[in-house]
């Protein structure tokens, strides 16, 4: 993982002294690949742990191993516009994978849901997170040898299409959230307790509650 990640920055930063913003070439793996690889990783432990509880705690192995990578390349700075596209593309990917671990930990300790819904929303979380991997994929032609045969205007307005939708799929997967932790609060006011369900998620005015 340690090496993949190393590969890709060094790629990205190779990228900043392009002064023609083109590509190079490079093995697909080295950026597109290996970021579905790991949210693939991802995917097959929530369908094959034994339980949800034990599906979570996989994945958030599997997260933690790919957060380092994610936080590095924060801190790449001075890309020309289009490897800054592809970074912060895939960065959304990054902020995906937050919203799922840090909002699903806080439903665990949430007694307002029970555990069939917990495993129900840990499998919707899943499709999103598949569905994100699946997008960043499309960006293996702008860094693989096909790239070539692309104009430098083609090439921009692909990777404008896939961070456009990855930032759709991030409002659509903060909205998920949402609206499961809505169903926490109103059962949590029939009962008075929605001090406890502020406490445990924020106040309204906290980024994803």
């Amino acid at each position: 993982m340690k090496k993949v990640n190393l590969i890709m920055i060094i790629l990205l930063a190779g990228l900043a002294s392009r002064v023609n913003a083109q590509f190079i070439v490079a093995d697909p793996a080295h950026i597109a690949t290996s970021i579905v690889n790991s949210i693939n990783q991802i995917v097959e432990t929530s369908t094959t742990a034994s339980n949800m509880i034990n599906n979570f705690k996989e994945v958030q192995k599997v997260y933690n191993q790919g957060k380092e990578y994610y936080d590095k390349l924060k801190g790449v700075h001075n890309l020309v516009k289009d490897a800054k596209k592809v970074r912060d593309a895939i960065l959304i990917v990054g902020e995906i994978g937050d919203i799922y671990v840090n909002s699903f930990q806080k439903m665990l300790s949430d007694p307002h849901f029970r555990y069939e819904e917990l495993t129900a929303i840990a499998n919707g979380y899943t499709i999103l997170l598949q569905e994100s991997a699946n997008m960043i994929l499309e960006l293996k032609d702008v860094v693989n040898i096909n790239g070539l045969s692309m104009t430098d205007h083609e090439r921009m307005d692909l990777i404008n299409y896939v961070y456009d939708r990855l930032k759709n799929h991030r409002n659509l997967v903060s909205y998920y959230t949402r609206k499961n932790i809505s169903i926490s609060y109103l059962r949590a006011k029939k009962t008075g307790e929605t001090e406890r369900v502020t406490a445990l998620y924020g106040n309204a005015e906290d980024r994803y509650w």
